[in-house]
């Protein structure tokens, strides 16, 4: 059984106009949310072997603060063009070609491609309730996690089996 986390990055600032949307960092929110997070990820043992980054410096930021308070060495993670603004099926797509043989992959990614790749992998045996939270809003710093029963090269829309969805006001 292999498993999967989605996170979307942390809350982004607004505040310089003169960024563009892939130089924006983190929010004071944010700064605070994605430790949260971590935090949560690292009680409940969810550590990935994998981590997969989108190139925006929010994203990147998010995973660095996430990092910074898993109870493990911090697994190797490279920012990934491709990810920033992913449609579902480029997120599949970078699942089948850089799973490889990992257990465990933490992907932090970007709405609204994220929230719809999440409720499209959704499959049989999803728990309802975090089914219908993750539909009606993947907020930022969110987690979603699945169990995936085939390899990450056969990775498909309905494989997955949702178990949880966190978000940070669950636990502020």
């Amino acid at each position: 059984m292999r498993e999967l986390i989605l996170l979307r990055h942390a809350k982004s600032s607004w505040d310089d106009p003169r960024l563009d949307d892939f130089d924006r960092p983190l929010a004071p929110r944010g700064r605070r949310a994605a430790p949260l997070m971590g935090r949560e990820i690292a009680r409940r043992g969810w550590l990935p072997e994998q981590v997969m980054v989108s190139a925006a410096r929010r994203a990147w930021q998010t995973w660095r603060l996430v990092a910074s308070v898993l109870e493990q060495e911090e697994t190797a993670a490279k920012p990934e063009e491709a990810l920033y603004m992913a449609s579902p099926e480029t997120l599949v797509e970078a699942l089948r070609r850089s799973g490889g043989h990992a257990q465990s992959i933490l992907l932090v990614g970007h709405n609204p491609g994220l929230e719809t790749f999440a409720g499209r992998l959704c499959g049989a045996g999803s728990d309802e309730d975090a089914k219908e939270a993750l539909l009606d809003k993947f907020p930022t710093a969110a987690v979603a996690r699945f169990e995936i029963e085939a390899g990450w090269a056969e990775l498909d829309f309905g494989a997955g089996r949702l178990t949880h969805f966190l978000r940070p006001k669950d636990f502020s």
